[in-house]
């Protein structure tokens, strides 16, 4: 994975593609986050990514840092300090101009913020975030076939329920909109992407020239291990990581990506979007023509 950088300069993407998204996950040391590009058929360019607090080394775990969120923000406990971080980290990705190949200036559509661990906190900052309306609260499940698919959730009004995410409505459960989503599944997607060969549609390649700057970023995107599961009719990779315990933030992040990018209209090549139950097809400009005469 590390090996497979596309030449591009950092924080540019391709002409081709449609949405930039961004996902932010939450530890008590430091925020992880991720900046990625998309063409409509998910093929993806991971265009930027890092901590806040930026570190003075290159490779390091989340355990050892020494420049942390607290250091940064004296005087603040847990809370405070992550609170102030996603302030000023949202305030630098959002207001940041991402420009594309054929001079476009595109900015991130959505960007996703892991809520599983401060939930309270992650949910207060969205809601009175100047950028409010890009962000949203994610929440991952680890689905396994003996689980029911999202796809086969009951309907609630206000549920938004799409290709293995759902939006439950806010008179159910808390009073700010946040997103659910198959990790298994999400997961899965993304290791599918790894090998695919830069130039063929759906693969996922990095910025810059040379795998060693990334290879700590590879290493949390290959952390886990898949292993596969039955039930209900179905066969289900679940992802796991070893033992040991390795870091797998940038994994994650990556995989929030490319659930707001779905959130935005990209579609997997070939596959029709489960909603609610039923197929969504993806019609063509002139099918649309005659659908409306």
């Amino acid at each position: 994975m590390a090996g497979k950088t596309n030449g591009r300069q950092r924080g540019h993407a391709p002409v081709k593609c449609e949405h930039v998204t961004a996902f932010i996950d939450v530890g008590q040391k430091l925020l992880y986050h991720a900046v990625a590009a998309w063409e409509a058929d998910f093929t993806g360019y991971v265009i930027s990514y890092g901590t806040y607090p930026d570190q003075p080394i290159s490779y390091f775990t989340s355990r050892d840092v020494d420049r942390t969120l607290r250091r940064v923000h004296h005087g603040m406990g847990v809370e405070g300090a992550i609170y102030a971080g996603l302030e000023a980290l949202t305030g630098e990705l959002l207001a940041k101009e991402w420009p594309r190949d054929d001079g476009a200036v595109m900015r991130i559509g959505r960007c996703l913020i892991d809520q599983g661990w401060q939930t309270d906190v992650v949910q207060q900052f969205c809601r009175q975030s100047e950028h409010a309306a890009v962000l949203m609260p994610a929440r991952g499940h680890g689905i396994t076939a003996s689980h029911k698919p999202i796809s086969e959730y009951g309907r609630h009004r206000g549920d938004n329920i799409d290709h293995h995410w759902w939006i439950p409505s806010v008179r159910r459960k808390r009073a700010l909109r946040h997103v659910e989503m198959d990790t298994n599944y999400w997961k899965s997607f993304v290791h599918e992407r790894l090998p695919t060969a830069i130039g063929d549609p759906g693969c996922l390649s990095i910025f810059g020239r040379k795998a060693v700057r990334h290879r700590l970023f590879a290493e949390h995107l290959t952390a886990e291990y898949r292993v596969r599961t039955e039930g209900r009719g179905r066969t289900v990779d679940a992802c796991k990581l070893p033992a040991h315990r390795p870091d797998n933030h940038w994994g994650d992040c990556v995989v929030g990506c490319a659930v707001a990018a779905s959130m935005q209209g990209a579609e997997r090549i070939g596959a029709a979007v489960q909603t609610g139950g039923k197929e969504k097809k993806q019609l063509k400009l002139s099918e649309l023509q005659r659908t409306e005469h």
